[in-house]
């Protein structure tokens, strides 16, 4: 059976990644949460189920060898091991860039992280952006308009139907309502459509019950 383990659901934006790819699988699997930087974070990751990522999370174990870290690479593996059918489109040009968002996710928008950390249980009022946050978020805009004028038509989703995409996008979701951030007309339907999927729905309901509280994560903004 799966086993992911994941840190505290209000802040760790790359465990929610991790975690709709299993429940997108469809496929059974446990879930363990740890919090992260409490007193026993760094003896904890020094532990045997962390050592292949290195202390971090999220981290798929398939069984006792089977082990995948990086929450791309889980979406890839929970993709072949339930079919290769859930998470990415059918169409080729759809997929091809489908796969090239995720991708562009996954590696930039270094300034909206850093300077707008996940935290699902608050909303900031309205403060300008720094202009590097401005122009990333313009960026995630243009490939949010195009995905969805040229490929979304069957959905309320990116690409029509919620997959790997809207997976890796829906911690920005979340990042624009906690930090009250400008977007365009368009985009609240989408913004919509993922928040009120049941699975972030029930991701929020866990981060709401959570008792830990991490004050680094806790300011408007850095």
């Amino acid at each position: 059976m799966l086993k992911l383990i994941i840190g505290n659901k209000a802040y760790s934006s790359w465990s929610l990644r991790g975690w709709l790819a299993c429940k997108q699988s469809g496929l059974p699997f446990e879930e363990v949460v740890v919090p992260l930087y409490d007193q026993n974070w760094e003896k904890r990751r020094e532990g045997d189920e962390f050592a292949p990522s290195s202390g971090k999370v999220p981290i798929l174990w398939d069984g006792d060898d089977v082990v995948v870290w990086d929450s791309l690479a889980i979406i890839e593996y929970c993709n072949e091991k339930s079919g290769g059918t859930r998470f990415w489109p059918e169409q080729p040009a759809a997929r091809a860039m489908a796969r090239s968002m995720a991708a562009e996710m996954h590696s930039g928008f270094a300034a909206l992280r850093r300077k707008h950390s996940m935290n699902i249980r608050q909303v900031y009022p309205p403060k300008r952006p720094d202009d590097d946050v401005l122009a990333e978020l313009t960026r995630i805009m243009e490939l949010w308009a195009q995905a969805r004028a040229r490929f979304g038509g069957g959905g309320d989703f990116l690409f029509g139907q919620f997959g790997a995409a809207d997976i890796m996008f829906a911690p920005v979701v979340t990042r624009i309502i906690t930090y009250s951030l400008p977007i365009p007309r368009f985009a609240p339907a989408y913004m919509h459509a993922v928040i009120s999927h049941p699975w972030m729905q029930d991701w929020i309901a866990g981060a709401q019950e959570e008792d830990w509280v991490l004050e680094q994560y806790e300011q408007a903004s850095v």
